[in-house]
């Protein structure tokens, strides 16, 4: 199958998805569930294109590793969704666009929240779509790929379990959780997020054509450190918790380290 008609097909189905999910956002109210969709999406995205290229090694491995780590991801997302009810960050933006800009709810979900979502998801996925069509032996790359996957997957799922162990403690409101992995990184979930498109990465270049998909893990790695990720989430550390300076002054902010000593 041309590789346009591969990636046209991938944009369609994800398209539907996605308006599927903003009509049920417009019936809710509320938009902040789509985070447990961002992993799911793309997996969608890996499996269309399985099933269009057919079966391949390179293939296989992404979609199987893609998939762990995306069930895991939407999975907790959801569930937090359902516990915590909708999130801050997507109620003020938005008041923001409904107060400031005068659009409706659903000009502004649409625009800023599940269209902006499908480009990213879209692009971010492009290696578990360009590395699976060109079918090639496993490798050393492929190897390397796919342990810096599972690691990222790993880390991730425990700095979550360790970030919910610590908040369900009433001993801990308005402390800062410095232990675990969480004193070597500010941020292990997200640098776990970074070392499974890294990856995933890695694999998809052992193909030839995934190699062109460098941008993606590239995107990926500058919205977590940079715009949605831990921005958001320091700022708001910064006005709730009073210890969170010394905590940002001896921690790694993303890349794990040895603490500094005061």
């Amino acid at each position: 199958m041309p590789l346009l008609i591969l990636l046209l097909i991938n944009a369609a189905v994800s398209a539907v998805a996605f308006t599927a999910l903003w009509l049920v956002g417009l019936r809710l109210k509320d938009v902040s569930f789509v985070d447990a969709w961002w992993g799911p999406s793309m997996a969608l995205l890996a499996w269309s294109t399985l099933v269009q290229s057919g079966v391949t090694p390179h293939g296989a491995l992404l979609t199987g590793l893609c998939t762990a780590w995306a069930v895991r991801l939407g999975g907790y997302l959801l569930w937090r969704w359902r516990k915590q009810g909708p999130d801050r960050r997507y109620v003020t933006m938005m008041h923001h666009a409904q107060t400031v800009r005068g659009w409706s709810f659903a000009k502004a979900s649409a625009l800023l929240v599940f269209a902006l979502q499908y480009l990213l998801a879209f692009v971010v996925a492009l290696p578990v779509q360009l590395g699976q069509p060109m079918a090639a032996p496993l490798g050393p790359l492929a190897v390397a790929g796919t342990a810096l996957a599972v690691i990222g997957i790993g880390f991730e799922s425990l700095g979550d379990w360790q970030l919910l162990r610590f908040k369900a403690d009433p001993a801990n409101a308005g402390k800062v959780l410095d232990t675990g992995l969480w004193r070597y990184t500010r941020h292990p979930n997200y640098f776990g997020d970074a070392c499974v498109w890294w990856g995933l990465y890695l694999i998809a270049a052992e193909t030839g054509l995934g190699a062109w998909t460098l941008p993606a893990p590239i995107l990926i790695t500058v919205l977590l450190t940079r715009w949605s990720g831990v921005p958001t989430v320091e700022g708001r550390m910064r006005r709730k918790r009073p210890d969170y300076e010394a905590y940002v002054a001896r921690t790694s902010s993303f890349v794990p380290w040895w603490p500094k000593k005061a």
